[in-house]
């Protein structure tokens, strides 16, 4: 257990105020977070997929030695046998192995409820149009490995994939200093994963992206990690597919005083301890409920493992903000499209709330659907926007496993319309060929060729 700090600490995040002046600047300030990776950092990254391209295994081997402190000899030595992950899961002790089973079963019911079919429809002009959706072929899943376990990540990304209908599910995991966790490995069998290779860090990404001697290519890749995982993502997306580039935790409440001011600060703690940029943020109309918040984080913040983490993570990018009304705490947070939203507000106020929501991760209704649930064993996909991404995106589902192709069968009635159509514009684009060719099917169709 990390060791308390000497003197209980006393900072609770910053308070801030929707309606005093200067307000925006200071939400701005708040969310500011530059995502571009530092020069050296990017660079470093550079050389590793350099190298691992160039040499293959010998580089993977190289940097999985030096930065993991390890002897391996050859690639061999870095995969865990499928009957090894069976194993750790037999040996789980029953609590964890039960506990591991039942989340999966929500994941996995979950997620059968997502993903897309493929569909035609024959228009007026006897054309059929359609989607063909297909799964992936190949997918990497990067588990982070160096300061912690995430069995739940594995579960978050190769059960979605699985369910999509992806024929290969390829995990890498660092093992530093040769350590495998079993409930990492056991998660790896629950989930159905085919392969599993302990390497990490920008050359496990560099490895995935572009294939060595005997590790192959995978179309996609997904899962979370740290800065040089995060910018590896980042320089391969091309010749690979990425989920997103993954940021700090973050957490957004939206609360009044129907809400246990104590379950709002261990609920900001949840994610304040991930990380000391990770983000954790109070919205309320109750001046009452936010001086109750206040008071709950300095009494309960010295009795948490990780209290120094905590206080740096609420120091650095927490703040509790006192709004007009449910209204415009529901604007702020559309502003600030967090990675997580729990609204805790009186029941009668939740559907108004809900509604007025537009960009958020995923979002928690009530105040027993805790934040914490999501990350374990709700169902839904951990793996979610960061950054203000959730403008735009959305969590990992079975979608981001499947790709979509259109099909396009015209009859000859049909073609000859849409040739017609097709010359004249391509005309005007001053693309001859495109022309010509359209025109071509004007004077000989043939639907069957």
């Amino acid at each position: 257990m990390t060791q308390l700090p000497q003197t209980p600490p006393q900072t609770v995040p910053r308070t801030l105020n929707s309606n005093a002046d200067g307000f925006k600047a200071q939400l701005d300030e708040l969310l500011a977070w530059d995502t571009s990776a530092d020069g050296e950092l990017t660079r470093t990254v550079a050389d590793v997929i350099a190298q691992v391209r160039s040499r293959g295994d010998a580089a993977v081997i190289d940097y999985t030695n030096t930065f993991d402190r390890r002897a391996v000899i050859d690639v061999a030595a870095l995969r865990v046998p499928k009957q090894d992950l069976q194993a750790a899961l037999d040996g789980l002790p029953e609590i964890e192995r039960d506990a591991l089973l039942a989340a999966a079963a929500r994941v996995r019911d979950y997620h059968l409820h997502q993903g897309e079919t493929s569909w035609s429809y024959e228009d007026a002009l006897g054309n059929t149009l359609g989607q063909k959706v297909t799964a992936l072929r190949r997918v990497g899943v990067y588990v982070p490995g160096g300061q912690a376990a995430y069995p739940s990540t594995v579960l978050m990304t190769a059960i979605p994939a699985r369910v999509a209908g992806v024929a290969e599910v390829i995990m890498t995991v660092p093992t530093p200093d040769d350590v495998r966790n079993p409930l990492v490995l056991a998660a790896a069998a629950v989930a159905g994963v085919d392969e599993v290779i302990t390497i990490g860090g920008a050359q496990a990404i560099a490895a995935l992206a572009y294939g060595t001697e005997t590790i192959e290519q995978v179309d996609k890749i997904v899962g979370p990690g740290g800065a040089f995982v995060a910018e590896a993502k980042r320089q391969v997306f091309g010749p690979v597919a990425i989920d997103m580039i993954a940021g700090p935790s973050e957490i957004l409440l939206i609360a009044d005083d129907a809400a246990n001011p104590e379950w709002l600060a261990l609920d900001l703690f949840s994610q304040a301890e991930h990380d000391a940029a990770a983000q954790a943020i109070l919205l309320t109309p109750s001046a009452t409920l936010l001086a109750k918040v206040a008071e709950a984080i300095e009494r309960l913040l010295p009795t948490m493992a990780r209290a120094e983490l905590i206080q740096q993570s609420l120091e650095n990018r927490g703040a509790l903000i006192l709004t007009k009304d449910l209204a415009e705490a529901a604007a702020i947070s559309n502003r600030v499209a967090p990675e997580h939203l729990a609204i805790n507000v009186a029941v009668e106020h939740e559907d108004a709330v809900l509604d007025a929501i537009q960009n958020a991760g995923a979002i928690f209704i009530g105040a027993g659907s805790a934040e914490v649930m999501g990350d374990y064993a709700a169902g839904p996909s951990h793996v979610l926007p960061t950054f203000g991404t959730a403008r735009y995106a959305s969590p990992l589902g079975v979608y981001d496993f499947q790709k979509r192709s259109s099909l396009i069968r015209l009859s000859e009635q049909g073609g000859q319309e849409v040739a017609r159509i097709a010359s004249v514009l391509a005309d005007g684009e001053g693309l001859e060929a495109h022309a010509r060719a359209a025109r071509a099917r004007l004077t000989s169709f043939d639907h069957n060729r």
